[in-house]
């Protein structure tokens, strides 16, 4: 046999060797496939996912694959990997103590979509996970920021329960000291708690804080004592004074509990969360006059939870710097009134031409009730030549320091709104100033 056809041989024999090596590999594949199909294959009713495998995309049944991935044998398999998912990559690793796992994020992004479309970026934030049978549990970091949580896994869903301990507000704030500038500056203190319930898929979260002591000063808002509103006149001082009827039915329609607070409204602003889940996108705002006040003046309209979070600073230190009267002024000097009309002294001339000190009872009870959308009762007005009567009666209900006849007078003067002429589309010139 001579040398080239020893090496033929050979070669042959190899390319059998990697056939049969191919073969039993993609067999081994194909089986460890069809298992993983058998194993994560969804029951009927069952809470269900599109799995990828290179490139075949499998259904496969949620509370299957969780069990597959918390399994002790499992975590050494995924010890080191990553996973893209919609908060972020998960950097996965095995822990040494537990057996369980650590998954963390770096950065982070939160889809809280009761607080605005825009998410909520953090720069770490880590879960561990250990389960026993149908019980998920583990612990939760991000900064100085820790608790626990706990999850209960059926065919349907897992329910999750999460449980922050008391921590200084200012921990929570220094989470996102790279998004809201004023945390580097301001002087924060306080303390929160909260445990909060999510069912998944579904995703609705239902949220139950706790804060005590909750305090803002450093941010310069003392200077908005002087500040002259950029309306233009705001008429006699008595027009607006926190006595007023105008004051105290703007008081009624959109905080109640102004008097009392120190800038925010723990269960106004639980509700608009609640409410702006259910819609699935903002119809509540929940914000306290104070909250309007640093909204109108400092942050702007956008609607994110940014925003919010730095409206919530600015309104805590004007409590301190302002003081309740102060912040009132400012408010019905500086609000929007629909048809681009701003303070109240241009809303009482464009919609019932007289100034703010000669406004009737009703005609100031109705102002105030346009402000939760005044570019919507604006229109609606004047396109139908009809108020809000439902609207108008409520908050005439809610005004305090009102005898009954003043009220039964005020709700039958309300009642003959449908006299009032009808305002035009566009305002009229605003004086100078």
């Amino acid at each position: 046999m001579n040398i080239s056809t020893r090496t033929l041989r050979t070669r042959r024999a190899v390319w059998r060797g990697l056939a049969w090596l191919s073969a039993t590999l993609l067999a081994l594949s194909l089986a460890a496939m069809l298992a993983l199909y058998f194993v994560l294959a969804p029951l009927p009713g069952e809470w269900r996912t599109a799995l990828a495998l290179g490139p075949l995309t499998l259904q496969a049944g949620v509370p299957s694959l969780l069990r597959l991935a918390t399994a002790p044998w499992v975590a050494p398999l995924l010890d080191g990997t990553q996973w893209r998912s919609r908060i972020g990559t998960l950097h996965v690793r095995k822990q040494a103590d537990t057996g369980g796992l650590a998954l963390h994020c770096a950065p982070c992004t939160l889809h809280l979509h009761g607080l605005g479309d825009t998410p909520l970026q953090l720069e770490r934030a880590e879960l561990t996970v250990q389960r026993e049978q149908s019980t998920l549990r583990g612990r939760f970091s991000a900064g100085a920021v820790q608790g626990q949580w706990q999850g209960e896994l059926t065919a349907q869903q897992l329910q999750l329960s999460l449980n922050v301990p008391d921590t200084a507000v200012a921990d929570a704030y220094a989470l996102l000291r790279s998004h809201i500038p004023e945390v580097a500056r301001a002087r924060i203190n306080g303390r929160f708690s909260l445990s909060a319930r999510v069912a998944l898929p579904g995703g609705a979260w239902q949220l139950k804080p706790q804060i005590k002591g909750f305090e803002v000063s450093g941010l310069g808002t003392q200077a908005l004592l002087a500040a002259q509103s950029h309306c233009g006149p705001s008429g006699p001082s008595k027009a607006l004074a926190p006595d007023s009827t105008l004051a105290r039915a703007v008081i009624a329609a959109e905080d109640q509990r102004f008097w009392t607070h120190t800038g925010y409204d723990l269960k106004e602003l639980a509700a608009a969360f609640d409410a702006n889940q259910t819609q699935g996108r903002i119809v509540r705002g929940g914000s306290t006059l104070s909250q309007q006040l640093a909204k109108l003046l400092i942050t702007g309209p956008e609607r994110s939870a940014l925003r919010k979070l730095r409206e919530l600073l600015y309104a805590a230190d004007m409590e301190q710097s302002l003081g309740k009267a102060r912040i009132l002024r400012l408010y019905l000097e500086n609000a929007p009134w629909g048809h681009g009309l701003c303070g109240a002294h241009a809303a009482a001339k464009h919609y019932f031409g007289v100034s703010t000190q000669r406004l009737a009872p009703a005609q100031a009870v109705w102002l105030a009730a346009m402000l939760h959308n005044p570019g919507m009762e604006a229109r609606r007005w004047a396109q139908s030549g009809q108020i809000d009567l439902a609207r108008a009666q409520w908050v005439a209900q809610a005004v305090r320091g009102v005898s009954r006849r003043e009220r039964q007078r005020l709700l039958a003067a309300i009642g003959q709104a449908a006299d009032w002429p009808a305002p035009p589309l566009q305002p009229t010139a605003r004086p100078p100033g």
